[in-house]
């Protein structure tokens, strides 16, 4: 069989009405809000007092490397593997940026034969939420520059303004800016700067709220700028929150997609994974745990960055508790973590391969010891994994009492994920004590220590002074029972990207404490973290095109 891009599959696919996908859930017509004949959002008002009877799953990850784990692949393959075998699946994914589509990363509808579609709406636009996320956004830096200019009742100091203007596109020339020149009538000038529209805290917002009045709620308590006396300013205090939530009204209601099998999907929300949660929104996961009997879901990143955040963010804001974890591995990226170059991950080698294996190891111990949660190690096999290659790392995990099953959900679409499909059915009978990593009332310093060390397995967090002093300001604040939000390089457990597989001896370095009052956490930056990605040098934009008839090529 000749070889089929992602977008020439999905392109050939033959989907059905989302209306026959919204009643095979048994959402009647008058919650199915059309866009077009293949995705709609759902007014869950009418879901509200269902029970949520369904099971979830998450699947996370290794830390990923260039060679690519396939995540998402995974849960698009698990939840038709699931469908296949009878039962009632819905699949939970965030929404694609533009900035990765026109990037270096690409879409994030899945890949081969395990796609969520129509691929190129999905992956282009959309329903429109990330645009109405950008509008709010900017709309609330414009009121908070508009207060300055009419006078600045509320004595902001223009010198600790911390909200920033977003765009969904990857634009390094917006990271630093001079805004407000041209005379008094434009402004008063300032450094300002932008954000990739998914760093916004509206994203995350959006991600974390139950309805509109949880997101009115949320939006009003975000801190955009500081008075000259230190006290935060606020989003309400601006008179701001209303008018966001008009603009947000539909984009609060999830999207209903399916897949190339016709399992519905979800895809809502998208906050970036290192300065935010990276997580779907709780809004889709408590539909589809009312809708299906089986709810497949994934966090950004690796375990350590992803799940973690998931679990100890998402989880405790939800009142959620999953019945099973997936951790997705290649034996590519198993090498890569080994210390072999990328040219020669096709080639088998052993050595590189025990010497990469402790990264996955430590994130199912992770995931069973400091969560306590099941879980199976998922391999997204590759044509040049060789059996004694796949062997050992299955030998390696069933030393620490949890399965693998080899999925190959790419070229076979859910009949691939079959193996892993049945292996989670059996870990969501088994009970389990889900807790989380640490107390959200303990100390700023605590929390911060208990991932470093439980997660990271690190010898603890050091902060700067700089960022002691903003702990003891903001817990002076009272924001000091918050959750932790990690903004950490994704590419190891360290805070530094070079260190692979599972480093010891080291120390994480906090710089920098941020309070993100609305979504109600705070967030830790490490290391050098960026919120306005740049484009390559070979950006993916360059490979897109449509043709007369309207058909895109070069998505991937």
């Amino acid at each position: 069989m000749a070889f089929r891009s992602d977008i020439e599959i999905a392109q050939a696919a033959e989907l059905l009405p989302i209306t026959e996908i919204a009643e095979s859930l048994g959402v009647g017509a008058d919650a199915v809000e059309l866009y077009g004949p293949y995705k709609a959002k759902l007014d869950t008002r009418a879901l509200r007092d269902a029970p949520r009877t369904g099971k979830l799953i998450l699947v996370t990850a290794i830390n990923p490397t260039p060679a690519g784990e396939g995540k998402t692949t995974t849960s698009v393959g698990l939840a038709d593997a699931l469908s296949a075998l009878g039962n009632k699946t819905v699949l939970c994914l965030r929404e694609p940026s533009l900035g990765p589509v026109f990037g270096v990363k690409g879409g994030a509808a899945g890949g081969g034969y395990a796609q969520v579609v129509p691929m190129e709406d999905i992956n282009l636009h959309f329903t429109g939420d990330f645009h109405a996320v950008g509008a709010a956004n900017n709309l609330l830096a414009a009121m908070l520059d508009n207060h300055i200019q009419q006078g600045n009742a509320l004595d902001i100091d223009p010198r600790r303004i911390v909200w920033r203007r977003a765009v969904d596109m990857n634009d390094r020339q917006l990271r630093s800016i001079v805004c407000g020149l041209g005379g008094r009538a434009n402004g008063v000038p300032r450094e300002d700067g932008f954000d990739i529209t998914v760093a916004s805290e509206i994203m995350a917002v959006l991600c974390l709220a139950r309805d509109l009045l949880d997101l009115k709620a949320r939006l009003a308590r975000m801190v955009v700028a500081y008075t000259r006396g230190g006290q935060p300013v606020t989003a309400h205090d601006l008179r701001a929150e209303g008018a966001m939530t008009a603009l947000l009204k539909d984009a609060l209601k999830p999207n209903l997609v399916q897949t190339l099998e016709h399992t519905p999907a979800l895809v809502h929300g998208g906050p970036f994974a290192n300065i935010a949660h990276g997580c779907n929104s709780i809004s889709a996961t408590e539909t589809a745990l009312r809708l299906g009997d089986y709810v497949v879901t994934e966090a950004g990143f690796g375990a350590d960055l992803g799940a973690e955040k998931f679990l100890d963010i998402k989880c405790r804001a939800g009142g959620l508790r999953p019945s099973a974890v997936v951790i997705v591995a290649t034996v590519r990226a198993l090498k890569h973590h080994g210390g072999a170059a990328k040219a020669d991950l096709g080639v088998e080698n052993l050595t590189a391969l025990e010497q990469g294996l402790p990264n996955l190891l430590q994130h199912v111990e992770n995931v069973t010891k400091v969560f306590a949660l099941p879980c199976v190690v998922a391999v997204n096999a590759f044509p040049t994994d060789t059996e004694a290659e796949l062997r050992r790392v299955e030998e390696a995990c069933r030393a620490l009492g949890v399965h693998v099953a080899r999925s190959e959900v790419w070229a076979k679409g859910g009949r691939g994920g079959e193996a892993l499909a049945r292996e989670v059915l059996r870990l969501c009978t088994q009970p389990n004590d889900f807790r989380f990593c640490y107390d959200a009332a303990a100390p700023i310093e605590d929390k911060l220590n208990a991932i470093a060390t439980r997660i990271y397995h690190a010898d603890g967090a050091v902060l700067t002074a700089n960022a002691k002093k903003q702990a003891q300001q903001l817990a002076a604040l009272g924001y000091d029972k918050l959750p932790i939000c990690m903004a950490k390089t994704q590419y190891s457990f360290s805070d530094d990207p070079a260190l692979l597989g599972a480093p010891r001896g080291f120390t994480v370095t906090v710089r920098e404490l941020r309070v993100s009052a609305g979504a109600g956490f705070l967030v830790a930056l490490t290391g050098e973290i960026m919120t306005m990605p740049g484009l390559p040098k070979a950006p993916a934009a360059e490979r897109i095109d449509v043709d007369e008839n309207g058909v895109i090529s070069g998505l991937f």
